[in-house]
């Protein structure tokens, strides 16, 4: 299939009925929390965005997005639209689309963001040749967006009220602007929200046709449950046609949106296939990627027998392979002494170079996003080792443990967000 930018079918409604597109669901964080949305997983009935049947690591996207091609060869464009926002988890995604873009060339690349915290990566999705970016905009008036955000993470900074829908807004003009700058296609998303904002989308759109966007896609509500926006009456057909109407006096409007999942797989409408969904979950069960064949597990312990050690205490990490039929302790590794902050954990994925995983009872971020840039998946478990590389050595999850990724506490054993 040759790529063209006219095959995506969210920003080329006459392309919706020949291509398709697949959600990589690699970004559980989000940095902002809307009053309308509550982004539950394993969710596999309800058809909004921030939800998934599953969650995955770079490596195990790769192989669904395998799995997946070699069975719909309609799929002509890969995102990643969540279940968080791609820029809270910007190693996760920027690691994601460079592995695409390496093995499949032919496909268009596409994100879905907040716009908080897109700015300091646009550089490198113009060296990614990703050529689709949407923006869910709410508002541009501090004053309303103060009653859509209930609070904005800016770094570690949490700001609430005008304040946060301030510091929004700036970096979402700011991203808009960028982007049209750097040659990509900008489609605005926005929350039809009753009472709220739904006076103010037409002063939107003429701002972001003034900022150079090329399409808007008003949606309608979906009022969800446990959030602040629940009582909320999703809006009227007649009242989402009329803003239609005046916003195409801006901007092109897209309307045939089906609020997309962030595992939305196939064309626009169709829902996901049995095979999909099963190859989603095994998927988020395995621990080596496309032709990884490192031999080795790495692992955490005092004594030899448990998973028991927070990796910044280990002085030594076990090396265990697989022989016929059993697991065999190759050798013992030591650990960089601490005290040189990032080179110790640069110096420590070159000691690991052979091994395909980690197993700890503790991990930093630092580390982890070393490591794991390193092609390492880290696991935090504290079950037995023999047990736990049964588990690794069949392709699958440990059996007590959790993959580390952004998003679960420095304590997760397993249930958290973004646990696979």
């Amino acid at each position: 299939m040759e790529r063209s930018i006219f095959n995506h079918p969210c920003f080329n409604p006459e392309a919706r009925h020949q291509f398709g597109r697949i959600h990589l669901p690699v970004a559980p964080k989000c940095n902002i929390q809307c009053n309308y949305c509550n982004r539950k997983y394993n969710c596999a009935n309800e058809n909004r965005p921030g939800v998934t049947s599953a969650t995955l690591s770079p490596n195990q996207a790769m192989i669904y997005l395998e799995r997946v091609v070699k069975q719909d060869s309609r799929i002509a464009v890969v995102g990643i639209a969540g279940p968080g926002d791609p820029f809270a988890n910007p190693v996760e995604t920027l690691k994601t689309l460079r592995w695409v873009r390496e093995r499949h060339p032919e496909m268009l690349l596409c994100v879905s963001t907040n716009g908080l915290n897109i700015n300091p990566y646009i550089s490198e999705l113009v060296n990614l040749q990703v050529s689709h970016v949407t923006i869910t905009i709410n508002a541009i008036d501090p004053l309303i967006g103060a009653k859509v955000y209930a609070w904005v993470r800016d770094g570690k900074v949490i700001y609430r009220g005008e304040k946060a829908a301030q510091v929004i807004l700036e970096r979402q003009l700011e991203a808009v602007r960028s982007l049209k700058q750097a040659g990509m296609i900008v489609k605005i998303n926005t929350i039809i929200i009753p009472g709220f904002n739904d006076q103010h989308i037409p002063e939107m759109a003429k701002k972001m046709a003034e900022l150079g966007a090329d399409i808007m896609n008003c949606i309608p509500l979906l009022p969800t449950e446990d959030t602040a926006f629940q009582d909320i009456e999703e809006p009227s057909a007649a009242m989402v046609h009329q803003i239609r109407s005046q916003v195409k006096d801006y901007l092109p409007q897209m309307e045939h949106c089906t609020r997309c999942r962030a595992d939305a797989v196939g064309l626009l409408g169709e829902p996901m296939s049995a095979q999909c969904q099963q190859d989603l979950y095994e998927s988020s069960r395995s621990t080596v990627a496309p032709g990884d064949d490192r031999p080795y597990v790495a692992v955490a312990s005092m004594e030899g027998v448990l998973i028991n050690q927070h990796l910044g205490e280990a002085d030594r990490l076990l090396i265990y392979q697989k022989t016929d039929n059993e697991f065999k302790l190759k050798e013992t590794r030591e650990t960089p002494e601490p005290g040189s902050g990032k080179q110790r954990w640069l110096n420590l994925a070159q000691i690991l170079h052979d091994c395909r995983c980690l197993l700890v009872s503790g991990i930093g971020e630092s580390p982890r996003e070393i490591l794991e840039h390193d092609g390492i998946t880290i696991f935090v478990t504290e079950g037995l080792i023999g047990e736990e590389l049964k588990s690794i050595f069949a392709g699958e999850t440990p059996r007590n443990g959790c993959i580390r990724k952004a998003g679960c506490g420095s304590d997760c054993s397993g249930g958290g967000l973004g646990c696979g």
